[in-house]
């Protein structure tokens, strides 16, 4: 009895589950609330139309005919319910799409930018393929290995500027032109201190469009600029940021230390070194040279040599294959108001023997404890160098370096709220003539 009272509980309660299964599977009609606003788009939902007294249903009113488009114009499809009757009429608030791109639309101002920008330079820009030879430390055999960089056209001449670090102990290097044409190069100078380097090719001068050189002194934290380059050999590949900061000093490889460097967000890659970077002009106001990154990938920290530097050293990479470069014993200036403060000395350079002054170190006694101060105010500022005034680095830079060394200087400097003038012969061995 147990067991047959137990089936027919069973049987009851199955029948009902049944039921209610079967009544929840029943299509059911969606109707709009009006007694609370409307949320969200308008779906289209079907709309429902209430008997007539005498017991008829209303038909609903025949369907709007749809405007024609207009020339160039695409016709937007309607979103349907696909469950609705097909001949049923939509609400107006129905949500539509575009299916087409719509070709009156225009470009942004910051894209018109981009794409000027690249359309004017990206012809300029080359990509470099070198190959040397690698030891390999189990079978102790040479093995070839390539690398790729970037570099831009500076004369119809065929004169490539790219990094040194793109070229240095290389066998081979082949540059490929904006048309595919690619051409044997030719090592010309290097300056290994601003890891900038020079090679040549042999294309007809129609191939050949130089980049148009900017201003490096006058950018401005906060400046969007465009990167082209190389990256992983994918070529005249743009990419966008802006300037993070300036007067950056950046060591590159040993004890070689780039000075008055850019920083940039703009995602530069292996590949991409030896590229120029460029103001929203289209000219070239940096060479991208390295990044900060823990993966040898963009992490957002890009450095570029500012375009300044390098018109100073190309005339002489050109000529002479290396840099004449005076030295006069002062390794740190801090833009002021009034000229260059003197931050720091090349001990016994020239400079602190013509008796210039930087930062002073001040000892004082707190008890038992010493404590050292630097006094910043001690040190010189420089306001001219032989009656021409220099009011940054890149003016205090080109001063110097357009120089040769042993000759004779003289200094204007503040000291103490007192104008001095101080004789000062340039230091720094000549190199060697080609």
């Amino acid at each position: 009895m147990r067991i047959l009272g137990a089936c027919l509980v069973s049987a009851i309660v199955g029948g009902i589950v049944a039921g209610t299964v079967v009544r929840i599977s029943e299509p059911t009609t969606l109707v709009a609330q009006q007694a609370s606003p409307p949320r969200g788009p308008g779906f289209p939902l079907i709309p429902i139309f209430p008997p007539k007294k005498d017991g008829s249903k209303e038909t609903p009113p025949p369907p709007a005919k749809a405007p024609a488009p207009a020339p160039g114009k695409t016709q937007p499809f309607q979103w349907t319910n696909p469950n609705s009757n097909p001949n049923q009429p939509l609400p107006q608030n129905s949500f539509t799409l575009h299916d087409e791109w719509d070709d009156t639309e225009e470009l942004t101002v910051e894209e018109q930018v981009s794409v000027r920008v690249y359309e004017d330079t990206n012809r300029s820009v080359v990509n470099i393929t070198t190959r040397t030879l690698r030891t390999d430390n189990f079978f102790l055999q040479a093995v070839p290995e390539e690398g790729t960089g970037s570099g831009m056209v500076i004369d119809k001449s065929g004169h490539i500027l790219t990094n040194f670090h793109v070229i240095e102990d290389v066998r081979e290097v082949a540059v490929t032109l904006f048309n595919g044409e690619s051409y044997d190069a030719t090592y010309v100078g290097s300056d290994p201190v601003n890891d900038l380097a020079i090679i040549r090719i042999e294309a007809p001068p129609e191939e050949l469009i130089p980049v148009r050189m900017g201003n490096s002194s006058k950018l401005k934290v906060g400046m969007n600029v465009y990167a082209i380059g190389n990256p992983f050999g994918l070529e005249r590949t743009l990419t966008t940021g802006i300037i993070s900061s300036l007067n950056r000093s950046l060591k590159i490889n040993g004890d070689r230390t780039i000075k008055s460097i850019i920083q940039i967000d703009a995602a530069v890659n292996p590949g991409n070194s030896g590229g120029p970077l460029l103001d929203s002009h289209g000219r070239m106001i940096g060479i991208n040279t390295a990044i900060y990154s823990k993966t040898g990938q963009s992490s957002g920290v890009g450095f570029a040599i500012p375009v300044n530097l390098a018109k100073r050293v190309i005339p002489q990479l050109i000529r002479h294959g290396h840099v004449i470069r005076p030295e006069i014993g002062i390794s740190r200036v801090y833009e002021t108001e009034e000229g260059l403060l003197v931050a720091k000395l090349i001990p016994g350079g020239p400079a602190e023997l013509a008796g210039i002054r930087g930062p002073q170190t001040k000892r004082e006694r707190r008890g038992p404890f010493v404590v050292e101060r630097i006094d910043r105010t001690a040190a010189d500022t420089i306001i001219r160098v032989d009656d021409e005034k220099v009011a940054t680095v890149d003016d205090f830079l080109g001063n110097i370096e357009s120089r040769n060394p042993g000759d004779t200087v003289t200094l204007t400097i503040l000291r103490e709220g007192q104008e001095i003038t101080v004789p000062l012969r340039l230091g720094g061995e000549v190199p060697q003539v080609r």
